[in-house]
């Protein structure tokens, strides 16, 4: 039952009870509720502001967890691009070098992938910077790996074929020489012992007894016997294959015939003093891609660092050479 509330008239001097009209009724209410309007709406910007609801929170977490798989995707690829270097590095200066083969170039590894517009729907995505940049590193070391899966390709038959090539580079001493007592003249600007003049001395001389054996440096073919040259008298040259071959000249009697196949060891004839030539010797050559190179460096199967050395020293003494 609602409360009667009275005031005193001071007219009357008499309490009269007070009657409120439907209009003042009605603007209470009204107050009332605007009020209450009012503080609900101040009630929930404050919670709007300070605290997530249940589907921000799950949004929330959904953003953050991205971020953290992005940053952490990000350190992956970090990782992958060091590994890849070190590989890429390893297989020019090392395995291809091993093998003889040229490096890949640096614009075949580093080249660009896609075009343009390839990352243009990454553009409207949060964080679309990063997402892209991400993006476009891995579809870099994509096609990276690519170009490095098909050089080790290439490098594993470069490696079937290792076996061969290694037996077939020279790689010993045309005769007996342990004690390097044959070795009389070494490659190199040598006098001339007919003319007494300063030429170039394009292989190594060998004293030996005529009647001396010689062998084949490397695996390879008989490419050209020849009888009788007025140079290098008696002389036979071998293909080795791989950019090599060998010439043995001034020989006294020749055993094998063309395009024979020969082995590394194996007995081709006599040392002799045919042609032009002052003593008995074998002169000895080793050709790399069609021009004559130090055959000192090709008696790696037969020598010590110590003899190497030595062999070294004796052959690098300005004498006279014997052809």
């Amino acid at each position: 039952m609602p409360k009667v509330k009275y005031h005193f008239n001071t007219h009357s001097l008499k309490y009269e009870k007070v009657v409120v009209g439907i209009r003042k009724k009605l603007l209470r209410v009204f107050g009332f509720l605007s009020t209450a309007v009012v503080f609900g709406a101040v009630i929930v910007l404050i919670a709007y502001n300070l605290f997530d609801s249940p589907k921000e929170k799950q949004l929330r977490r959904q953003l953050e967890e991205s971020t953290y798989q992005l940053e952490l995707l990000k350190q992956r690829t970090d990782q992958a691009e060091s590994v890849l270097k070190d590989i890429q590095e390893r297989d020019n200066t090392i395995y291809r070098v091993i093998f003889e083969a040229d490096p890949i170039p640096e614009m075949v590894r580093e080249a660009d992938y896609g075009g343009v517009d390839k990352y243009r729907r990454l553009k409207d995505n949060y964080n679309a910077d990063n997402l892209i940049d991400i993006t476009e590193r891995i579809d870099k070391l994509s096609k990276q790996l690519y170009v490095q899966s098909k050089s080790f390709d290439e490098v594993f038959d470069l490696v079937k074929d290792k076996a061969n090539m290694l037996a077939s580079i020279p790689a010993i001493q045309p005769v007996s020489n342990k004690d390097l007592k044959h070795m009389a003249s070494g490659y190199g600007w040598r006098i001339h012992p007919i003319y007494k003049t300063e030429r170039m001395h394009t292989g190594m001389d060998f004293t030996a007894p005529v009647g001396t054996e010689i062998h084949a440096t490397g695996n390879g073919v008989i490419e050209n016997v020849e009888i009788g040259g007025h140079g290098y008298g008696n002389n036979v040259l071998i293909r080795h294959g791989y950019g090599y071959e060998t010439l043995y000249g001034h020989m006294s009697r020749i055993i094998v015939r063309n395009g024979q196949k020969v082995n590394r060891g194996d007995l081709i004839g006599y040392v002799g003093n045919s042609g032009s030539s002052t003593g008995p010797h074998l002169h000895y050559e080793v050709h790399k891609n069609g021009s004559p190179v130090n055959p000192i460096n090709y008696y790696f199967n037969d020598l010590t660092p110590e003899e190497y050395a030595k062999m070294l020293e004796i052959s690098s003494k300005p004498n006279q050479s014997f052809d």
